[in-house]
């Protein structure tokens, strides 16, 4: 199934821009919203599901926190080989949630998949072998991130993984300024005016609050993590494998 909606959203002046939601406008257009949007998105999906490949363990389950319409739960199931795993995914928009069901039942694999509307704070885990946080953190309330970190470190069994995807902030203000321009440059060579990439900016910035490279470091040492590389960054996005 293939979403081919052009993202218009904030391409008309708006009085006054609304906080960024995962409604069901932003729903039509999502798939075309992230792909002109995150630099290297296609290419993190498409490893998310070589690290399942390598890493999903027998009888073990497979997280995907925050999954949106789903597209790390389908690049796992098409890869996975490990016998009776399932994959349980995430959301806590009800919206994308029933959008990802549609994805997921419109495509058949050994693997199970099963989706749930809920918040992944409250969520509980066990006995598993690869969770993805696929630019989910960042939407999280920065006070809980490490207690997030925590709960996945300790539902995952011994050699499990966390594929972690995020928008990152640079502390030194030239190079924060740098990855910035880089990223509206980005933008505009996929088709979005100065007007679409102001009002998403502003609608965005209240609610997802990226991180220091730094700092995700540092909570994966405290969360009790053995191993962890950044293995993608592109402008102000970056993608990290850490290993129990």
């Amino acid at each position: 199934m293939t979403d081919k909606k052009t993202d218009l959203i904030y391409s008309k002046p708006q009085a006054k821009v609304a906080d960024f939601r995962f409604d069901a406008q932003v729903v039509e257009v999502f798939p075309d919203m992230i792909k002109r949007s995150v630099p290297g998105y296609s290419n993190i999906i498409e490893t998310i599901g070589q690290l399942s490949k390598r890493f999903a363990q027998d009888n073990s389950n497979v997280y995907d926190l925050g999954c949106s319409l789903g597209a790390a739960s389908l690049a796992m199931r098409q890869n996975i080989e490990a016998k009776n795993c399932k994959i349980i995914a995430i959301d806590n928009s009800k919206d994308m949630v029933q959008r990802c069901q549609m994805h997921v039942n419109a495509f058949k694999a050994a693997t199970p998949c099963h989706v749930f509307e809920g918040d992944i704070l409250d969520t509980d885990m066990d006995n598993a072998s690869v969770v993805v946080l696929n630019f989910t953190l960042q939407f999280i309330d920065s006070s809980k991130r490490q207690q997030l970190m925590d709960k996945i470190a300790s539902a995952l069994l011994p050699g499990g993984i966390l594929i972690l995807s995020e928008k990152i902030y640079d502390n030194d203000e030239t190079c924060r300024d740098l990855l910035n321009d880089l990223h509206h440059d980005f933008k505009r060579a996929n088709g979005y005016s100065d007007l679409e990439i102001a009002q998403k900016r502003a609608a965005i910035e209240n609610v997802m609050r990226p991180d220091v490279l730094d700092t995700h470091y540092q909570r994966l040492n405290q969360a009790g993590f053995s191993h962890a590389t950044t293995w993608f960054q592109c402008f102000n996005f970056f993608s990290l494998i850490a290993i129990k």
